[in-house]
């Protein structure tokens, strides 16, 4: 039976005091997308709001990138249907991507963080690359512990963020996962770096966001 994987992204088009321009992040939207697609998946993509769910376009001349925005990713992502009408009930494993948009929208969203606590909870695979993790930092389950609690994880890192955004952030993502239980690592900034830990994957940028994919399939391909 084909394996379903649902996209879960931001409907976050701008960020911090100078109203950036951000979204979800290209890259960690078509290397994962495109990854899973070519492993025979089928794919639907849900955002926070519905509508048209907004892409921070870098690395236009990515061939990946150009294959994503040329087939049914870009139609998915002007289309995307709200959380509010979500079931879980079909799906194998769910993928936050980065972008800073996350950080908007996802960081201290109940719904959000409801339906990434049931995925886990149901024995599903839970995935997320660069800022997507902020959405998996607050999340609690059914006993009350944070889900990244003495989990192996990584994320955008703080080193990352300082020549990034740290002017559009009020947080960092790295001291997030840390202060709710988190074993965090990561490597040399903008190196690929992913991590499984039982159902749980987490990537630090946009280089890692295809390792992502990968782990999720061999999740669920075992």
């Amino acid at each position: 039976m084909k394996k379903k994987i649902l996209f879960l992204v931001t409907s976050a088009g701008l960020i911090g005091p100078k109203n950036r321009k951000t979204g979800s992040l290209l890259t960690e939207l078509a290397h994962p997308y495109e990854t899973f697609k070519k492993q025979g998946y089928d794919i639907d993509i849900y955002s926070v709001k519905g509508g048209e769910a907004p892409i921070d376009m870098v690395e236009l001349e990515d061939p990946v990138n150009q294959a994503f925005l040329n087939d049914e990713g870009l139609v998915k992502m002007k289309n995307t249907k709200s959380i509010d009408s979500l079931s879980i009930d079909g799906y194998d494993a769910v993928f936050v991507p980065g972008g800073l948009g996350p950080v908007v929208d996802m960081t201290d969203n109940p719904p959000v963080q409801q339906i990434l606590a049931s995925f886990y909870e149901s024995g599903k695979v839970v995935s997320a690359v660069c800022h997507g993790p902020v959405s998996l930092g607050n999340v609690k389950l059914k006993d009350g512990s944070y889900l990244v609690k003495g989990k192996n994880v990584t994320g955008f890192s703080a080193l990352e963020e300082k020549n990034y955004a740290s002017e559009d952030v009020s947080f960092e993502l790295e001291d997030l996962l840390k202060d709710h239980g988190a074993n965090y690592s990561s490597v040399e900034p903008w190196q690929p770096h992913s991590i499984t830990d039982g159902r749980l994957v987490t990537g630090q940028n946009p280089a890692s966001a295809q390792g992502v994919a990968e782990k999720v399939i061999a999740i669920l391909e075992a």
